[in-house]
């Protein structure tokens, strides 16, 4: 099997959700089919797919069919049981590779990772009981945040600690699950770079955007970033340092800390990013192309930014404004399909053009 995929060839996505939904989306551009495997019913990206498998991750037979099937995997989430990686890995190949996620689907593992290749992180501290706690209170200090090490998204498997009596309930909180404290980070904005690797190793990044979140979930993101140049070719290279340490094949999200001090690494997410949607009206080459390029063997896109955009997702009763938003000039919307909007569920989103500022 050539590394090159032709056109009509079948790219199997591990998820069903708003990000697989827009892989198939890019992937058919290109002339690729999509068979998505999820075990929800009637998942997002199933509306827009040429197949979906409905079944757990747990189930063999189905796992099997599905990699033989497709004739490259790869992911819109990354925290798939690693049994299920094995059985799919030995049909067809997993791009981006296991080390991506065995370092991404674990916090300390993750930071440990970072800190290896000299970049740096907010202060942390791996937590299995109270003792070990405390004593990372003591040494790192409050407020700080304590984590579970797997499964957190949006906000969720966190507890901020302000003193040292709330240790308790914070470790209460984590439910029995591993857990890593990490200390606060004093830094005036926080970035994304959304980063590309393809097959032969060549490396491209979209424009570093700025981050904004309204509880623990990304509210908007604005491109370009308040960033002077030489940290934005800071960021870039940064994360081009991280894929290529991973040996990495396809698109990825690397958050960082602006600081006074430099950028600090707060995490990275081996798939397509919410922080990447701009790119949609930004940009000749998307994040969704780019990635369906890269795990295909295609040479990477154009992503170079031509206009300046903001990204606002659009969460549970936002969708009321819908038709508000529909008659705006400049504003392109993306709904995911979703049946039911609920409090804290991203339901869409929507880039807007944005006048150059002075």
């Amino acid at each position: 099997m050539s590394d090159r995929l032709p056109p009509g060839a079948v790219i199997g996505i591990l998820g069903g959700g708003q990000l697989g939904r827009m892989l198939s989306v890019a992937a058919s551009r290109l002339g690729f089919r999509c068979h998505v495997y999820e075990p929800g019913a009637n998942p997002p990206a199933g509306h827009v797919a040429e197949r979906v498998t409905t079944a757990g991750y747990d189930d063999a037979a189905a796992l099997t069919a599905f990699a033989e099937s497709v004739d490259v995997i790869t992911y819109e989430f990354e925290n798939i049981p690693t049994a299920a990686l094995d059985l799919l890995e030995k049909v067809r190949p997993i791009r981006p590779g296991r080390e991506a996620l065995r370092v991404s689907q674990d916090r300390l593992v993750e930071k440990d990772f970072l800190r290896g290749l000299g970049l740096t992180t907010a202060p942390y501290a791996d937590v299995p009981d109270r003792a070990s706690l405390d004593a990372a209170l003591a040494g790192i200090g409050t407020p700080a945040i304590l984590k579970t090490r797997r499964f957190g998204y949006d906000g969720k498997g966190q507890a901020r600690i302000d003193g040292p009596e709330a240790a308790g309930a914070a470790l209460k909180d984590m439910a029995g699950a591993p857990a890593i404290l990490e200390g606060f980070v004093d830094f005036s904005f926080e970035v994304s770079v959304i980063a590309a690797r393809g097959l032969t190793g060549e490396v491209a990044c979209f424009d570093p955007g700025e981050n904004r979140h309204e509880g623990g979930i990304l509210r908007t993101t604005r491109v370009p970033a308040p960033l002077r140049a030489g940290m934005q070719a800071d960021a870039v290279l940064l994360a081009g340092r991280i894929l290529n340490a991973l040996d990495y094949v396809g698109v990825m999200g690397v958050e960082l800390f602006v600081t006074p001090g430099g950028l600090v690494v707060n995490e990275i997410a081996p798939r397509v990013h919410n922080s990447g949607h701009w790119t949609q009206m930004g940009c000749a080459i998307d994040q969704f192309e780019q990635h369906v390029r890269a795990v295909a063997g295609w040479p990477l896109g154009d992503g170079r930014r031509h206009v300046d955009v903001e990204m606002e997702n659009l969460i549970g009763a936002d969708m009321d404004r819908v038709p508000e938003i529909a008659r705006e000039g400049g504003a392109s919307l993306h709904l995911y399909g979703k049946a039911e909007a609920k409090p804290g569920r991203k339901m869409g989103h929507v880039n807007r053009l944005r006048p150059p500022e002075a």
